[in-house]
């Protein structure tokens, strides 16, 4: 009798730890700004950007169209913190690459998935994408520029 009453509670708990750990693990943008070096910062900020363009996949997948543009509306606010975190450093992206880099090669990943994403939509729905990619596009041209070109004088 006494191992059956805690049958019901171990399984529960079982299934809700189970549950837990099934979700997907989301970054937060929240968690980047929080971060004090400005290169990790853009970092967890592109992380933030691909997270979010997932979870839009799913999101579309399912027909939650407010979830989708809100999580649109993510990625280029992610973008846009990862590329003024760039910009706050103040170093040259041709003496300092690293981060500069990175960040290109991951918006540039971020454009090619979000133009996959667009041609799996509906032809209706793909508008709602158009302004996201222009602006992902815009950053990484940027990026791309500042490591090609260097300061202005």
């Amino acid at each position: 009798m006494r191992a059956r009453a805690w049958g019901l509670p171990l399984a529960a708990g079982v299934l809700a730890l189970s549950l837990c750990c099934a979700l997907p693990a989301r970054a937060d943008l929240k968690a980047a700004l929080a971060e004090p070096d400005l290169e990790k910062r853009s970092w967890l900020a592109l992380d933030n950007a691909s997270q979010a363009l997932k979870a839009a996949r799913e999101a579309y997948d399912n027909g939650n169209n407010v979830l989708f543009t809100s999580l649109a509306s993510e990625i280029e606010q992610s973008v846009d913190l990862a590329e003024k975190s760039l910009q706050q450093t103040g170093k040259d992206p041709r003496n300092h690459p690293k981060w500069f880099k990175r960040a290109e090669i991951s918006t540039r990943d971020l454009l090619r998935r979000l133009d996959a994403l667009q041609q799996g939509m509906s032809y209706l729905d793909r508008p709602q994408l158009d302004e996201v990619k222009a602006h992902v596009a815009t950053v990484h041209e940027d990026l791309l520029l500042g490591l090609m070109e260097g300061k202005h004088k």
